[in-house]
């Protein structure tokens, strides 16, 4: 998507963020000096972000996986995975709550994450989670 553009127009009809609020927890984000894994300073866990309209491009940008690929299952929405799924170029991320370590190596996740991971593959990519400092390549 171009900077700029508005990520709500390739949402998937009937899904939101609702309370969750992982895209402000989990990853890092370098406009806001936020590291991974702390909550962001303008968030308000389970409420949204404070600074909603003043929010960085890169927040305005951002929707994850399960809020644009229809395909996704009812398993997929982060509050209920505790994972945060989106694709960047060749890589599949998947970023796991560390309150639920384990939770992506049990099905349905492990399995799915397995065929996707063969899928980027096949066209030069490959899907990476993290548990906090832990990285796994899933092959």
């Amino acid at each position: 998507m171009a900077a700029g553009e508005d990520a709500a127009a390739d949402v998937v009809a009937g899904r939101a963020c609702g309370s969750c609020s992982l895209c402000c927890i989990l990853p890092d984000i370098d406009e806001l000096e936020k590291p991974a894994n702390v909550v962001c300073r303008h968030c308000v866990p389970g409420g949204g972000c404070q600074s909603y309209a003043t929010r960085p491009q890169t927040c305005r940008d951002f929707l994850c996986l399960w809020r644009t690929e229809p395909l996704l299952g009812a398993h997929w929405d982060p509050a209920v995975s505790h994972m945060m799924v989106y694709v960047q170029g060749p890589q599949t991320t998947v970023l796991v709550d560390p309150a639920q370590p384990a939770l992506w190596q049990h099905e349905p996740y492990v399995g799915e994450l397995r065929r996707w991971a063969v899928e980027a593959r096949r066209k030069g990519g490959y899907l990476i989670v993290y548990v906090g400092d832990d990285v796994t390549v899933v092959e």
